[in-house]
């Protein structure tokens, strides 16, 4: 199996918004290097909304909410990936339209151009961005692990049902030690 370690919606003004002070980022952080030293790609994942949003229709309700608020258009403060954890150069950033990083965006074309065919999830939020991609990846066929702690939600409970109840069933979820504890020795 090629895999490919997506680091989903860890953008500036997200973090602001759910960054809990567990150390999130500096576990993050770890991930992303001990799967760059395994030659495991790091594929950034944003969203980020047209000027206007005419992407966004009035029966989405996440995305509608958004909209009203401003929030995420293309280029504007807080939709940079946060600092502590930016792409390197040459590091794919794909930008999404919707909550799965595969709706509205070129990531499958990424990842079969490469061969990838397992992913190893992170992003904020566990009840967004990383539960609607799981279930489209699942529905693609994919190998998945979810890092559990790789993941953030600004609600602590829904975050443990999610790792602890739902994603097992589709996926291998692990914390990023034990994950990193399983790449080739450096």
């Amino acid at each position: 199996m090629s895999s490919a370690l997506l680091v989903m919606d860890v953008q500036q003004a997200i973090v602001d918004i759910a960054d809990d002070g567990s150390g999130y980022l500096t576990r993050l952080h770890r991930a992303i290097d001990g799967a760059r030293a395994a030659n495991i790609p790091v594929i950034y994942v944003v969203i980020a909304l047209r000027p206007g949003f005419p992407e966004v229709g009035t029966r989405n309700k996440p995305l509608a909410a958004i909209a009203r608020a401003g929030l995420f258009v293309e280029g504007a403060p807080g939709t940079e990936i946060h600092p502590d954890v930016a792409p390197r150069p040459g590091d794919v950033v794909v930008t999404k339209r919707r909550a799965s990083a595969f709706s509205g965006s070129d990531l499958d074309v990424v990842l079969r151009a490469r061969g990838i065919d397992s992913l190893v999830l992170t992003g904020i939020a566990t009840s967004a961005v990383v539960l609607s991609t799981l279930c489209q990846a699942n529905d693609l066929d994919f190998g998945l692990t979810v890092l559990s702690d790789g993941c953030l939600d600004t609600d602590a409970e829904v975050h443990r049902v999610l790792v602890e109840r739902l994603f097992p069933q589709w996926a291998d979820v692990v914390t990023v030690d034990d994950w990193l504890r399983t790449l080739p020795p450096q």
